[in-house]
């Protein structure tokens, strides 16, 4: 699959780089940054862990890569990091009609839409579980084993998500805030609602919380941070909702309840070293 660069710069020894390409899964152009530390530099045929990075509601690639403050560390670690878009873009994609945040362009929930006119275009499901991971491995100095999953919020949503149902996949799996149990909150309900129809026995399948109730295991430990001044935390993201399920289960789950923090980058960036860490431990 071809690739067409929109940018590239050095960044801690190593390259940040935007690039463009037609994607097979949602029949659009997609748009993702990927930060190749300096380790791929060091011989021939060097291939270094990977981290994947889901953004939030209304967000690009380029929240995280503008704001998340990731490049030092990844350079020092030797991990790629890799931040695609948040849903289709482009002429003939269709949006909320009312233009609301919340849902349609820039809110593509990581699911694979059945119901019409998203169903076309809304498959992010599938691209970020396939096509993306495959695209990386054959473009970039990566080992496809070594793969990691993260995210905020609905990114955050997502990689708990796709991190349970495909450990085989994703071997070390985190989130920033993330929606833990949609098929209980607004923002869920909509999304889920508008994406897969009103039968809800199948939002389980994108539900972390549901996903734990029904026998889905990541494939080791789980990192969560949460804010605890974070606006959205008594209505859309409930972890605690999460901790519980996976307490029963016995899934191994860090919560850290962060006092002061809230919903934004600043909040991201304080801790992203900690997830780097994590996963580079883990890949």
């Amino acid at each position: 699959m071809t690739l067409e660069t929109v940018s590239t710069s050095k960044a801690h020894g190593g390259t940040l780089e935007v690039y463009k390409h037609a994607s097979a899964a949602t029949g659009t152009e997609m748009t993702f940054s990927v930060f190749v530390p300096p380790q791929a530099q060091v011989g021939e045929g060097a291939k270094l862990p990977m981290l994947f990075y889901l953004s939030g509601l209304t967000c690009t690639h380029a929240n995280v890569t503008d704001k998340g403050e990731y490049r030092r560390l990844c350079a020092e670690l030797g991990l790629v990091f890799v931040a695609p878009d948040t849903s289709p873009r482009g002429e003939g994609v269709a949006d909320d009609p009312a233009g609301a945040y919340d849902f349609g362009l820039g809110a593509g929930f990581y699911v694979n839409a059945t119901q019409a006119p998203f169903a076309a275009h809304y498959r992010m499901w599938d691209y970020i579980a396939q096509e993306l991971p495959a695209l990386v491995a054959a473009h970039f100095p990566v080992d496809p084993a070594r793969m990691g999953i993260t995210g905020h919020s609905m990114g955050g949503h997502g990689a708990l998500t796709l991190g349970l149902t495909f450990p085989e996949t994703f071997k070390s799996l985190s989130a920033f805030a993330p929606i833990v149990a949609p098929g209980q909150v607004p923002w869920g309900h909509k999304a889920l609602g508008g994406y897969l129809g009103e039968d809800k026995a199948l939002w389980r399948a994108h539900d972390a919380t549901a996903l734990v109730e029904d026998g889905k295991r990541p494939a080791g430990a789980i990192l969560i941070d949460q804010g605890e001044a974070d606006s959205f935390l008594a209505e859309q993201l409930r972890p605690h909702l999460f901790a519980q399920a996976c307490e029963k289960a016995g899934v191994d789950l860090t919560l850290r309840m962060q006092p002061g923090y809230d919903h934004s980058y600043n909040f991201i960036s304080t801790f992203m070293d900690d997830h780097l860490r994590w996963h580079a431990e883990r890949l």
